[in-house]
C-alpha cells in the first residue's frame, strides 16, 4: 500500500496521489514529499524506489530484504537509514519491527512491511498540525524517530515487570527453589540481550545524525536529534541496569538452589552416619558363626539390642553437640 503526503509552505496539499501524480510533484522543487510504503508489491516497489526516486539498487535490496542491524549510509544525494522499532507483550513476546527511510532534501520515503505505530501517529500529527510540514523533512523524520524511541519505553516496563516477578518467587521464603524458573530466566535473559544488540548500533546511527555528519539535516534539527541520541543512552542504560539486575537474581536463585542441596545431602548424610551403629552390630553378628560366645547365653539378644539403641543414642548426642545436626 503507497500513501503519500504533498506539503507547501506548511500546508498539506495532497494525498495519497497515484503514481504519475508524484511524478508530477516529484518534478516541482518547491514541494515536500512523504510517501510510506507499507507492505508493498514488486511493483510498487520498482515504480516508487526505482522509478520515481531512482534510489541506489543496493538500498532498495536492503529495504526488500531483512536487515537484522541499524545503519545509515550517505548517498550524497539521500540518505538511507535502517531503524528498529521494538513491541512487547507478555501473549506476544517480544518483537522487532525494521524501518526503512531515505531522506532527501525535499522528500522522505519510508519502508516497512509490519502496522507502525511510529508512522500511524506521525500521520495523525501531520494531518492535525500541518504547521509541522513547513519544518521540513528532516524534522518529519525526527518526528517518526523520536516516536520509534519512546516505544522502548514500554517494551522496558514489562521487562522490568517479568524480573520483579522473578525475584519475588526467588526471595519468598516460603516457596521452595524451582527449576523451571531457569527456563524463565533464560527467556527474559534473551530478551534482554536482543534488547541491546538493536540500542547499541542504533545508538551509532541516531549519533551520527546528530553530530551534524550529513549535509542533510540542517543544523537548526540537530538538537532534536541529540535529544533521541541521549534518550536512546538512558534506555540503554536502563537496560544495562536490568540485565545486572537479572544476573544478580540468578546467583541468588543457584545459591539458593545450592543451599537447598546441601540440606538435602546433610539430611541424607545423618541419617547415613545415625544408622551406622545398627548397620556394623546387625552385619557382625548377622554372620552366624558358630564360635561366638557371646551368642550362647539367652541374654544375648537383649544385650545387642541395647548395645545397638545405646551406641546409636551416644552417636547423635556427639553429632548434636558438633552442631552437626
Amino acid at each position: 500500500m503507497i500513501r503519500s503526503f504533498v506539503m507547501s509552505e506548511g500546508k498539506v496539499v495532497g494525498q495519497d496521489l497515484d503514481v504519475d501524480a508524484l511524478r508530477i510533484v516529484r518534478a516541482d522543487k518547491g514541494l515536500h514529499i512523504w510517501v510510506d510504503l507499507f507492505q508493498p508489491s514488486e511493483s510498487e516497489v520498482r515504480e516508487i524506489l526505482e522509478l520515481l526516486f531512482g534510489f541506489h539498487p543496493l538500498a532498495i535490496e536492503d529495504c526488500v530484504a531483512p536487515n537484522h542491524l541499524p545503519k545509515v549510509e550517505d548517498y550524497e544525494d539521500y540518505l538511507f537509514l535502517v531503524i528498529h522499532a521494538v513491541d512487547f507483550s507478555r501473549k506476544d513476546k517480544f518483537t522487532t519491527t525494521e524501518l526503512d527511510l531515505f531522506l532527501g532534501k525535499e522528500f522522505l520515503v519510508t519502508h516497512h512491511t509490519a502496522p507502525m505505530r511510529s508512522i500511524a501517529s506521525a500521520m495523525e500529527r501531520l494531518q492535525k498540525n500541518a504547521g509541522q510540514a513547513a519544518r521540513g523533512v528532516d524534522r518529519l523524520m525526527h518526528s517518526i524517530l523520536d516516536s520509534v524511541v519512546e516505544h522502548y519505553n514500554p517494551v522496558l516496563a514489562e521487562i522490568t515487570a517479568e524480573i520483579n516477578e522473578l525475584e519475588e518467587q526467588i526471595f519468598s521464603e516460603s516457596k521452595k527453589p524451582d527449576v523451571r524458573l531457569l527456563q524463565e530466566f533464560r527467556k527474559v535473559k534473551a530478551e534482554t540481550n536482543e534488547l541491546r544488540q538493536i540500542l547499541r548500533p542504533q545508538q551509532e546511527v541516531i549519533a551520527r545524525l546528530a553530530a551534524g555528519e550529513f549535509k542533510l539535516i540542517r543544523p537548526v534539527v540537530l538538537p532534536y536529534f541529540r535529544d533521541i541520541r541521549d534518550m536512546l543512552a538512558r534506555i540503554d542504560m536502563v537496560a544495562g541496569n536490568l540485565q545486572d539486575q537479572l544476573y544478580l537474581a540468578m546467583d541468588v536463585y543457584l545459591n539458593r538452589v545450592q543451599a537447598h542441596t546441601n540440606e538435602i545431602i546433610k539430611v541424607l548424610a545423618v541419617l547415613t552416619a545415625v544408622t551406622t551403629p545398627v548397620m556394623v552390630i546387625g552385619t557382625w553378628y548377622g554372620m552366624n558363626f558358630e564360635g561366638m560366645l557371646e551368642l550362647k547365653p539367652a541374654i544375648s539378644y537383649w544385650i545387642i539390642i541395647a548395645l545397638t539403641i545405646i551406641s546409636t543414642v551416644v552417636l547423635m548426642w556427639w553429632m548434636k553437640k558438633k552442631d552437626y545436626i
